[in-house]
């Protein structure tokens, strides 16, 4: 469900979004760049997210984000603020689990993306997430 909403979201608005799962220490560092094509000095594509999930231990916030420069004016960084401060603490994976505060971080990236504005410094709403539709 998410490969497709993040395919027709880079499909319908060029915006890439990248979802890096990883435990500190074992982590590939910057060579996800390469691999994903992203965030290069000569490139002009600087439209992409890459949301890195770390639970370090469960000691500190489990979400961060790589943002290209391309995404700065239709998610400023207070919005990246208060999503990591929403679905990323222990107080939220602690009750929730580590996949919803995912699911809700991308889908609330997807929302504001695709809104009418095309803007947010808000986190919206919970969406359709799996745990709200029962799942």
């Amino acid at each position: 469900r998410m490969d497709t909403m993040l395919a027709n979201l880079e499909k319908d608005t060029g915006f890439r979004v990248r979802v890096l799962c990883q435990a500190y220490p074992n982590t590939p560092g910057l060579a996800v760049r390469d691999y994903w094509s992203v965030g290069k000095e000569d490139q002009k594509d600087d439209k992409y997210i890459i949301l890195v999930v770390d639970e370090f231990g469960g000691k500190g916030n489990v979400l961060n984000f790589n943002v290209g420069d391309g995404v700065k004016f239709a998610l400023p960084n207070l919005f990246w603020t208060r999503l990591q401060g929403k679905y990323g603490s222990t107080f939220f994976v602690k009750e929730n689990g580590i996949d919803l505060a995912i699911v809700n971080a991308i889908e609330s990236i997807v929302t504001c993306l695709r809104s009418e504005d095309g803007f947010c410094v808000n986190v919206p709403d919970s969406g359709l997430s799996m745990k709200t539709l029962g799942m």
